[in-house]
């Protein structure tokens, strides 16, 4: 049997094991969730025909599987012993983003009883102790979204230095009908220019679409809003790098987050092409309807 390389996502519910699960299958990473731990050295015996060489293997265990707690340790020392190199990769959060994570999405935490979710989490995190003291690496997911989390994820496991890769910067689009986005650092509301949707021709399409961008962007007071956020974003990102920031979020609303929003933001990405910064631009309400 071949050596492979070995990560193991564990850690309590709710805290980004699914987020980790499909950053590294995306990676290349074959992912298998939930298998009973017990079956682990067969599993890597007999995939191996199936799984291409040099392919690493990515295992998602937790809570729902109880039976993987008792013996885990002895379990990973025969794996190791077979040649594998095991990571162990712990999801953490604090037990107010857990909380407010199965009260946004009403699932059902695995351990829930009668003496409701703090309960269960309170249980998990006892019967995980052992686990995440062995743990390679520890991820604490409060207060990141799904792309923070799985950037961090990438970034350690391709040897990245965190502070090294200085600051990403999300830039997003947002309809303030929809909400503003809870994990804001900067909002600026572009509400002031003139609607595409009152332009027939330009109703059904985005600020992705070439005809709604020029539409927006030749706007007098377009102008001078994009001179203006063009210096804002000059002093400000050093300002954080300087300070250690990691991830900054910058919002950018319009109604409906489909025409006007989108195409500033589009304008406004190569203030970020700086470096040390990352960039990851999400348009978030762009298919929910009209503006």
């Amino acid at each position: 049997m071949s050596s492979r390389r070995l990560v193991i996502l564990s850690g309590l519910s709710g805290s980004g094991k699914t987020t980790a699960a499909r950053a590294l299958e995306d990676e290349g990473f074959f992912v298998v969730d939930n298998l009973p731990f017990v079956l682990l050295p067969q599993f890597l015996e007999l995939s191996e025909p199936q799984v291409q060489e040099n392919t690493e293997v990515a295992i998602v265990l937790d809570v729902r599987n109880r039976s993987f707690l008792a013996g885990w340790e002895s379990i990973l020392q025969t794996v190791r012993e077979a040649g594998h190199a095991v990571e162990i990769y712990f999801f953490d959060a604090s037990d107010e983003d857990l909380i407010r994570r199965y009260s946004e999405t009403r699932r059902r935490h695995p351990l829930v009883q009668k003496e409701g979710i703090p309960a269960a989490i309170a249980q998990e995190r006892d019967l995980l102790t052992g686990l995440r003291r062995a743990a390679t690496a520890v991820f604490d997911s409060s207060g990141l979204t799904v792309h923070q989390l799985r950037r961090k994820v990438i970034s350690y496991v391709h040897g990245q230095n965190e502070q090294a890769a200085g600051m990403t910067v999300h830039l997003q689009s947002f309809g303030y009908r929809y909400g503003i986005p809870a994990d804001s650092d900067l909002i600026l509301d572009v509400r002031f220019l003139p609607n595409p949707h009152f332009v027939p021709e330009l109703q059904p399409l985005t600020g992705l679409d070439r005809a709604v961008s020029a539409y927006v962007l030749e706007q007098p007071a377009c102008h001078e809003f994009l001179r203006h956020g063009r210096e804002l974003f000059q002093f400000l990102l050093p300002q954080f790098l300087g300070e250690g920031k990691s991830y900054l979020t910058i919002s950018i609303g319009c109604t409906g987050g489909r025409h006007r929003s989108v195409a500033i933001v589009e304008e406004l990405r190569p203030c970020f092409a700086g470096e040390g910064i990352a960039l990851e631009v999400i348009h978030r309400d762009i298919a929910k309807g009209k503006s």
